[in-house]
């Protein structure tokens, strides 16, 4: 996981709760904003952290495999 520990703009915790929603959205296949709802991420500046993060770890990998 690549996740910010916390919020750039409010400094809330938000990496202790990326593998609830990437488990959610990207295996259960349910809406991004209805997760973070459920989630309790209110604020505008901590929803953009987890709408916005990309994996990349998996292509950094691959990129020292070759």
């Amino acid at each position: 996981m690549m996740m910010p520990v916390r919020c750039f703009s409010c400094g809330k915790v938000v990496a202790s709760k990326w593998d609830e929603y990437d488990k959610r959205v990207n295996h259960e296949k349910e809406e991004p904003g209805k997760v973070l709802d459920d989630m309790g991420m209110k604020r505008y500046c901590c929803r953009r952290m987890f709408i916005s993060n990309i994996e990349l770890i998996d292509e950094f990998i691959t990129i020292g495999k070759k």
